[in-house]
């Protein structure tokens, strides 16, 4: 094994896979550099990829978020991660495969010891300034949810290893940074662990996400709950109040001033400092 945490090290992550023995869930795909995991595994999704198949990247060079926003990192110093999924569910309930996604993130990285939370929908961060002194939340990382035919593609990128001067925008921050070294290999372990645990309790109860637990485990770690927002909708629209809830379907729900309440199902949310 290594110690350099931007070398991939498969002997660390056949540990961590021994470590948790009834995790058996697909193969992965480990590669040295790729365009995006998430393209990479929506082709081998149309392939017939069985649920669980995992594409893990060293480097992305041209990875996306939400909002067809760019994502990069330096080679190693992040996960890079697309899973394919194929839910029996209802789709009216799929929405909450990226939420149910960004819960296990968190999950997975507040049990590595690491300060994660969430931003509707789906952004993982830090509370706090930026490094650069500016207004926060830290952002530590995103999911991606793509339909894929019969199945979804949920792609998965952590900051793991970034120092300051290679942080791509004052927000950006790395679990480094945040004083815990994390090891990717573990993460990965961790975050698929979480992700199939709180997926397949979902399934179970039909994909309702109150019934299963996932929205009141979402609220309780999302960062915008109780908190004034702005939501730039589409359309041009912009809504400003208080963030009150999560919505059964996975909308936020926002209060305005005169205490009328909308549900945001779309749109681009930021915490108002």
């Amino acid at each position: 094994m290594t110690d350099d945490p931007r070398t991939w090290d498969d002997a660390l992550l056949r540990a961590a896979l021994d470590a948790h023995p009834d995790l058996r869930w697909g193969p992965f795909a480990v590669i040295p550099s790729t365009g995006s995991t998430n393209a990479d595994a929506a082709d081998q999704a149309r392939e017939g990829a069985p649920e669980g198949f995992a594409v893990v990247a060293d480097e992305q060079t041209q990875g996306r978020g939400r909002l067809d926003r760019a994502w990069s990192s330096p080679s190693g110093a992040g996960l890079a991660v697309s899973i394919v999924l194929r839910p029996v569910v209802a789709e009216a309930a799929w929405g909450w495969l990226p939420l149910l996604a960004g819960l296990a993130v968190v999950e997975a990285l507040q049990g590595l010891g690491v300060p994660a939370a969430l931003t509707w929908p789906n952004d993982v961060m830090v509370d706090g300034p930026a490094h650069d002194g500016g207004p926060g939340p830290r952002k530590l990382g995103g999911i991606l949810a793509e339909r894929v035919e019969d199945a979804v593609v949920v792609g998965i990128g952590i900051n793991t290893d970034l120092d300051l001067d290679e942080l791509p925008v004052g927000r950006a921050t790395s679990t480094r940074l945040e004083g815990v070294q994390v090891r990717r290999e573990e993460l990965l372990v961790a975050i698929l662990d979480r992700l199939r645990d709180r997926y397949t309790t979902w399934q179970l109860a039909g994909g309702d996400a109150v019934r299963s637990g996932a929205a009141d485990a979402y609220a309780e770690r999302c960062l915008m709950v109780g908190r004034p927002v702005r939501a730039s909708l589409p359309g041009g629209e912009v809504l400003e109040g208080t963030a009150v809830r999560i919505a059964p379907d996975g909308a936020l729900v926002v209060a305005s001033d005169d205490g009328a309440e909308r549900a945001v199902s779309a749109g681009d949310v930021l915490l108002v400092r």
